[in-house]
């Protein structure tokens, strides 16, 4: 009897070892949350894309985030780093332009936090109202897909061409063009081109970024996208890291007031907060 009690003992401490160590093992399997980074790189472009976030950056340092600012010369590359892993985020286009990448590219960027409204302006060097252009004139508009049929857009709205029926806005081509009353030769350059064009066209629908750093003076637009336009920047990130602490601090950090009152007093010619 009393081997019997002596065994059932030894069972049930060598039970409570196993469970212990068990435990411990439980425990160094529990997944623990990444690190919140201390410093990233976003990119952006020329003009208000990029004066704005060196305001953002130097709030985020207050909150123990550098930011460093990587510059593109054009709307394509800025996407490709993002795609490859070589910066952390994007600050330069808007949703459709984002869509349009990912679907020619097969891409999976998605957008984390909108930032400002940055309104196409049609502008010239030769003409001072759309109603003085001529039969066969040549108007310049961006070249990539969204921005293209954005322009278009805007040019039907101001009785220039007219669209197709049931044309998509977004995805918006020359091809699309249903009415062109006046023979107008549209010309598709790089956004970052569009300035350079105006001695050479009768007029140029250009990006409010590379309008701003080329010291256009938007008074003198003689038209301009307004307010209902739906084509609002946004800070980009590859879709795996869009829950990233260290990313939705860096979006709650760029809808902050004081970074709306930044562009507000700095940017009223050219930028509407859209947060």
């Amino acid at each position: 009897m009393m081997n019997l009690k002596k065994t059932l003992a030894l069972s049930l401490a060598a039970l409570a070892v196993v469970g212990a160590i068990s435990g411990c093992g439980g425990d160094k399997k529990e997944a623990k949350a990444p690190a919140e980074k201390k410093e990233i790189t976003v990119g952006v472009t020329p003009g208000y894309s990029e004066q704005v976030m060196e305001f953002v950056a130097k709030e985020a340092e207050k909150q123990g985030l550098k930011v460093n600012l990587k510059s593109f010369a054009d709307y394509v590359t800025p996407d490709q780093a993002l795609a490859s892993g070589d910066i952390d985020l994007n600050s330069f286009q808007h949703g459709p332009f984002l869509e349009a990448f990912n679907e020619k590219n097969g891409s999976k960027l998605v957008s984390i936090g909108n930032t400002y409204l940055a309104p196409l302006r049609v502008y010239s060097n030769k003409i001072k109202s759309l109603d003085e252009i001529k039969e066969g004139d040549k108007i310049s508009i961006p070249n990539d897909p969204s921005n293209g049929g954005r322009a278009l857009v805007l040019l039907e709205q101001k009785g220039i061409i007219k669209l197709k029926k049931g044309t998509n806005p977004v995805k918006a081509v020359v091809g699309d063009i249903e009415a062109n009353p006046k023979h107008i030769e549209i010309v598709e350059l790089e956004a970052a081109q569009l300035p350079r064009s105006l001695d050479d066209v009768a007029c140029s629908v250009i990006n409010a970024g590379y309008a701003k750093s080329a010291k256009l003076d938007h008074k003198s637009a003689l038209a301009t996208e307004d307010s209902t336009s739906p084509y609002a920047n946004i800070i980009a990130a590859r879709e795996k890291d869009k829950d990233n602490p260290t990313y939705q601090k860096f979006v709650k950090i760029f809808q902050s007031e004081s970074v709306k009152k930044y562009i507000n007093d700095n940017f009223s010619d050219g930028l509407i907060p859209a947060f």
